[in-house]
């Protein structure tokens, strides 16, 4: 870690440059006191090394590189505003550090409160937990993740730049029920669906925000069978939470859809959101028809056993199975 040392100067006004940043995108606006904890977390600490796409593959850039201009590009890249690829597995992506200004708005979105207990799915680098801790204080914070290397250079990682949070391998479908109950719940891991754990472990009244089809939802839990929420507008693509039994989703075809709203973000989310339910045509009937619906107009309901997606209201006419 001896390379880190030296570029501390460099860190810190990289690190100040990107708080600037994440606050012009109004990432933070309604809740501007994650603005200290962006910048007082050294997000190099968590980011040893990472992988940048390159032509034909990635390029690998890491803090103790010999070359010390090699290492001032690996700070400069840790404080970008960009995800950053830090596991990689035959050319497959394991785990990221996700796109700080996308991490400031989902923090933010998550409403959260002094003394409010907060579990975290996907621990990845740490950072993110970090984030919380600072806010919120180390006991207050847990992060979770299936795979024990994750979880060890996350909990390294946390220590180095101060932070204690509980740090948890486990399957965060699951959660973590030894430490509930929690009033917030995040995920920074795409889900195919909403663990009926998560509500089991949430206190009602408390919020969950998770990655879901390519959007994310924020859902207010009612009880231990109920939830329901909007989608926030962005769109948001994570790696898929890792676990048994969750089959990867298949794309349906798309054949008689016009080209115009196959290429269309908002249709592609809607084919997500419905597959199982919706078939193309019906889902481009319904995209048509309501002019390219926004994704803050959908939301999701669980109530017990079932859940379903809707467009506008739970009730409304455009409702359909959640599976």
């Amino acid at each position: 870690m001896g390379g880190h040392r030296d570029l501390d100067g460099l860190a810190a006004s990289a690190r100040a440059e990107l708080v600037r940043e994440i606050e012009l995108s109004g990432a933070w606006a309604a809740e501007p006191v994650w603005r200290e904890a962006f910048a007082t977390v050294p997000r190099h600490l968590f980011v040893p090394y990472y992988y940048v796409g390159v032509r034909g593959g990635y390029e690998r850039r890491w803090g103790d590189h010999p070359d010390r201009h090699a290492r001032e590009r690996w700070v400069h890249g840790a404080y970008a505003d960009t995800p950053l690829a830090t596991r990689l597995r035959d050319g497959e992506l394991l785990s990221s550090s996700s796109q700080p200004s996308l991490m400031a708005m989902m923090l933010a979105e998550l409403g959260v409160r002094d003394g409010d207990r907060v579990l975290e799915i996907g621990a990845g680098t740490g950072y993110n937990a970090a984030l919380l801790a600072h806010r919120l204080g180390d006991d207050l914070v847990t992060t979770v993740d299936l795979d024990a290397d994750i979880t060890e250079s996350a909990r390294r990682h946390l220590a180095a730049a101060g932070y204690h949070p509980a740090v948890v391998t486990g399957d965060g479908a699951r959660g973590v029920p030894e430490r509930a109950p929690y009033d917030r719940i995040l995920a920074t891991c795409a889900l195919p669906s909403i663990p009926r754990a998560w509500l089991a472990q949430c206190r009602p009244g408390g919020r969950i925000l998770t990655p879901l089809a390519t959007g994310l939802v924020v859902l207010t839990v009612r009880d231990a069978g109920h939830a329901e929420g909007r989608f926030l507008h962005t769109p948001a693509y994570f790696v898929p939470l890792r676990g048994a039994d969750r089959p990867e989703p298949q794309t349906p075809g798309l054949g008689g859809v016009p080209r115009r709203a196959r290429e269309d973000d908002l249709f592609r989310f809607l084919l997500a959101l419905g597959r199982g339910s919706l078939d193309p045509q019906e889902a481009y009937a319904l995209w048509d028809r309501e002019d390219a619906p926004q994704r803050e107009r959908y939301g999701i309901t669980v109530s017990g056993e079932r859940a379903w997606a809707w467009l506008d209201d739970p009730e409304g006419p455009y409702a359909w199975p959640f599976t």
